[in-house]
């Protein structure tokens, strides 16, 4: 391994360590050391890679949404018609939303982006707008409005729902609003290309 791919991997390693305890604890449940130890590096090391706790969070969120960016388009080829119910039943699944550190970043991250700089709202906003235009070009509609209109709608409904669906304490709770989450999603979708 050459001295920069090792740098590149430690890179990543730091980027995926951040995302991970950024997903599973929030901004102010985890700290520079902690990130660190997860990713196996120094404190040091760290802030070489990424300079700042908010470095490591901004470099988690463009991350975390850009697995939903590649993630949409992957739906729509292998299910077709069918994505908007294949990807409702994986958001809202058990092993999706028993796993914080590996889930969604739009849901775990969201709420922690309301707390952060503006410059974080605008990396947010860009990466949900691709998100959310990716959608629309999923589902047929009168205008080019109407599909991002679903969009956005089906987006707060799932992001919404698993949040709920994680904060209750019993599965058959859980399972009920998954269910009731999944069936208000695919209605909002319409009909699909």
């Amino acid at each position: 391994m050459t001295k920069l791919s090792k740098k590149q991997e430690t890179r990543k390693r730091i980027i995926n360590a951040a995302s991970q305890c950024f997903r599973s604890h929030g901004y102010a449940g985890i700290g520079v050391d902690g990130i660190a130890k997860e990713a196996g590096v120094t404190s040091g090391a760290f802030y070489a890679h990424l300079g700042s706790k908010d470095g490591a969070f901004e470099a988690a969120l463009s991350v975390g949404l850009d697995e939903v960016i590649a993630a949409i388009p992957e739906f729509q080829l292998q299910h077709g018609k069918q994505w908007i119910v294949a990807f409702s039943d994986y958001y809202l699944g058990q092993a999706h939303r028993d796993n914080l550190s590996c889930g969604c970043a739009m849901t775990t991250l969201s709420p922690e982006v309301v707390r952060t700089k503006p410059e974080f709202h605008a990396i947010y906003e860009e990466k949900m707008i691709d998100i959310v235009e990716l959608m629309a070009k999923g589902f047929d509609g009168v205008s080019h409005e109407e599909c991002l209109s679903r969009g956005w709608a089906v987006l707060a409904v799932l992001i919404g729902g698993l949040t709920m669906v994680r904060a209750v304490g019993s599965i058959k709770t859980a399972d009920l609003i998954a269910i009731s989450i999944k069936n208000s999603a695919i209605n909002i979708a319409g009909k699909i290309k």
